[in-house]
């Protein structure tokens, strides 16, 4: 194909030499995660009865139901709540928020600020209808010290009223490391020695199944995220899910229908086989988003580029920043992959206004389910130093062909 010069295949058979060994890492990971999730399903005696769709009210759905046993026993929370009716990580997260604060209590997001689509949720931005501070919940940060979590600031802005920690463990859209387990872990500790009834919330977005353990194993009480990201496998079409302590997921059940109700209604439709099928898959196909990741930093660090992280930087989720430090190529970047994506690859991404988010956004996203982050996507906000965060990829062979891609049509900016 012509974007395969006779350059480019040599740089890339040099990048697949260097990045070998980290390879074989990720692939023993996916190994570990492979084998919770099947045990998960033993422990559960999954059969295909369980794929049944259920309608109406959707009462007595035993496949729904085992469904988040299956999620609480890989995640080691005590229950979850995994449903077709959530559309998205935002969603889950909003749900877990308005279920377990209250008027007057503080919200304390300690991973500085959070992703643009939660700052209406809070109340940062737009018109607060409905939103967090709109209830009369209050709200604050402790930013990062030189990138990581600056626990005796966190500590000294603690107070009386200061009821749910935040931790993003993504980076989102921002020039940071993402928080690894032992990051988490390290932070609940300290912050639980000196206040043990707080309660500590992981948006899990995008870190499901990068690492041998997930955030309850780290403390965590209550995480949340996002079915066409990392657990959905590339087969859910919809949906989000929430796992933790009970108490907590039966506050978020009230939340997500109603009080009285709880997890008890909600029908699954014909959703369940690929929800099920998707999360036995989603250890092997996250695997192969973050070998494309090692691939798209080690490529592009040749060229000179900053990436976040660096190729052979230790990872504990999908997303790979690049920064263009130029508007033009960053927007041609983010073209060339769309053109080598399976679907709609005939169209032309451009900048655009996006709801929830501050700055116009390019997103180059030709995937199979509508906005999935699993797929191959690149996308970011139009302001410096623009960064594009490329993220996913059902295939290695994939993401390979479409970052090289992109890389020669950026040269010709």
């Amino acid at each position: 194909m012509s974007f395969y010069t006779e350059e480019a295949f040599r740089l890339s058979n040099k990048i697949e030499e260097k990045i070998a060994w980290r390879h074989r890492e990720i692939e023993k990971v996916a190994e570990l995660n492979q084998l919770k999730v099947l045990q998960a399903f033993k422990n559960n005696k999954i059969s295909d009865s369980h794929f049944n769709p259920t309608t109406g009210y959707g009462y007595d759905d035993q496949g729904r139901d085992a469904l988040e046993a299956v999620y609480a026993d890989t995640f080691k929370a005590d229950a979850a709540l995994v449903r077709p009716q959530i559309i998205s990580g935002t969603h889950a997260i909003n749900i877990a928020l308005f279920g377990i604060l209250r008027p007057g209590d503080e919200l304390h997001y300690i991973t500085g600020k959070p992703y643009d689509t939660l700052e209406e949720i809070i109340g940062l931005r737009g018109t607060a209808n409905g939103s967090l501070k709109d209830f009369g919940i209050h709200y604050q940060q402790t930013d990062l010290k030189d990138g990581r979590i600056d626990i005796d600031a966190v500590l000294a802005n603690m107070n009386k009223n200061t009821k749910v920690i935040g931790i993003q463990r993504s980076k989102g859209y921002a020039i940071r490391p993402s928080f690894t387990i032992e990051d988490i872990r390290q932070a609940v500790a300290h912050i639980k020695k000196h206040y043990p009834d707080v309660i500590v919330f992981v948006d899990n977005c995008y870190g499901e199944f990068v690492e041998e353990a997930e955030p309850i194993e780290a403390g965590a009480d209550l995480i949340a995220g996002s079915l066409i990201k990392n657990p959905g496998g590339g087969l859910a079409k919809t949906g989000g899910y929430l796992a933790g302590k009970q108490k907590l997921i039966d506050l978020c059940a009230y939340r997500m229908t109603s009080p009285g109700i709880g997890a008890e209604a909600g029908a699954s439709l014909g959703a369940l086989q690929e929800m099920y099928q998707g999360f036995f898959l989603a250890p092997h196909v996250v695997s192969q988003a973050l070998k494309g990741a090692v691939y798209t930093s080690a490529l592009l660090e040749e060229e000179g580029m900053t990436t976040t992280p660096a190729w052979d930087d230790y990872r504990t989720d999908l997303i790979q920043a690049v920064e263009f430090h130029d508007r033009y190529k960053m927007i041609a970047f983010c073209q060339g992959v769309q053109e080598f994506s399976p679907i709609n690859a005939h169209f032309m991404p451009y900048p655009d206004y996006m709801p929830g988010y501050e700055d116009d956004v390019i997103m180059a996203a030709g995937t199979f389910v509508q906005g999935s982050s699993i797929e191959l996507s690149a996308d970011g906000p139009l302001r410096p130093p623009y960064a594009a965060y490329i993220q996913g990829g059902l295939t290695y062979e994939h993401i390979k062909i479409a970052i090289t891609a992109a890389l020669q049509k950026m040269k010709t900016i």
